[in-house]
């Protein structure tokens, strides 16, 4: 995810000015909505969940991956339009787009395995032969190696994977495999070599060494159970870790806040369910969380040791998914599921 940085100005009145009209203003924006919903774009005839998004800001597009209709989406990056389906996939979910790359790559979790596009036409130029199950990813710029979670039960396999590639060649370099069938998302720290990875079915949080690619720790996330998606503040050391179910299993959202040094839980705060993403602001210090139960939950992260509720923000069922545009709009995916719901893509502004 890129970061668009603000600066917050300070404005500093004497008891001599009329401050009626300042409050009034200061007023008006404690009310204003934390998002607000400012495009909608229906995709009729769409069935199952997307998966994840990835900007192209130098063609100006938006790209979106629709796991179970087997298709890329494209869309104009300013105008929210939808300019083009691509097909030839079993399941996206992931999507590389590198700077002056010719090439994205997009994860594909079916026998046809992870795919190379032509950046400009989107045709289908090869694929990377991996473990089957690709699914989340992150890349490293710095050394020029993607990330890919492979393997896992919905493919029949009792472990998981992460996989590392070089994106250019398609080379797999290296792996690291788990004793878990369900690995979720993953973050990579920029000023060290770790990768942390969210072990859903074991409940835990496992540290890899990404030069070695070997595995280092693993912590429990002992609030709550299946752990899937997380951030990482490498300022602060914190890992905000979104769990969708309670310690009996039951269904419920939970933000699990651990201590990226040593795995130690520091508090938590409940969450929407049905999250399949986490999206985190860093230098504005919000955290957004989206459930597919119809509402995003916003956060404040500004004191590490005291994540605080914001708002929560009514969408649409399915609205799990989303990205942060450059442009300070917060996009979310509404999948249909398993109703008859039209899908569509939602813009939000910020403030």
């Amino acid at each position: 995810m890129k970061i668009q940085k603000r600066l917050a100005g300070l404005l500093v009145l004497s008891s001599s000015v009329a401050i009626c009209p300042v409050a009034g203003v200061t007023a008006a924006r404690a009310q204003e909505p934390a998002m607000k919903l400012v495009q909608t774009i229906e995709l009729p005839g769409y069935t199952g969940d997307f998966d994840h998004f990835a900007v192209d800001e130098q063609r100006g597009r938006l790209l979106l991956a629709a796991e179970d209709h087997a298709t890329l989406e494209v869309f104009d990056l300013k105008t929210g339009q939808h300019l083009k389906t691509v097909k030839g996939f079993d399941a996206p979910h992931s999507i590389l787009v590198r700077p002056a790359a010719s090439t994205v790559i997009v994860t594909d979790s079916g026998k046809t395995m992870t795919k190379i596009l032509d950046a400009e036409t989107y045709a289908i130029k090869g694929s990377i032969k991996l473990t089957e199950g690709a699914d989340s990813a992150a890349y490293d710029p710095k050394t020029n190696v993607y990330y890919i979670v492979t393997g896992g039960k919905d493919v029949d396999m009792k472990t998981a994977s992460v996989e590392a590639v070089n994106p250019d060649t398609g080379q797999r370099l290296g792996g690291v495999t788990f004793q878990d069938n369900h690995v979720e998302a993953i973050a990579l720290e920029e000023g060290g070599n770790r990768i942390f990875v969210n072990l859903t079915q074991t409940n835990k949080m496992a540290v890899v060494d990404r030069t070695t690619m070997k595995e280092i720790a693993e912590w429990p996330v002992p609030p709550a159970q299946q752990n899937a998606m997380v951030a990482l503040d490498e300022m602060q050391h914190r890992l905000y870790v979104v769990c969708r179910a309670d310690l009996s299993g039951a269904p419920a959202g939970k933000v699990v806040v651990m201590n990226s040094d040593d795995g130690a839980v520091v508090g938590t705060q409940d969450a929407p369910t049905r999250v399949d993403q986490v999206i985190y602001d860093l230098t504005m210090h919000r955290l957004y969380v989206p459930g597919g139960q119809g509402y995003t939950e916003i956060y404040d992260t500004s004191d590490a040791n005291n994540l605080k509720p914001v708002e929560k923000i009514s969408t649409a069922p399915g609205a799990k998914t989303g990205i942060l545009l450059p442009s300070k709009k917060l996009v979310l995916a509404a999948s249909p599921g398993d109703t008859k719901a039209v899908a569509k893509v939602m813009y939000f502004s910020i403030p």
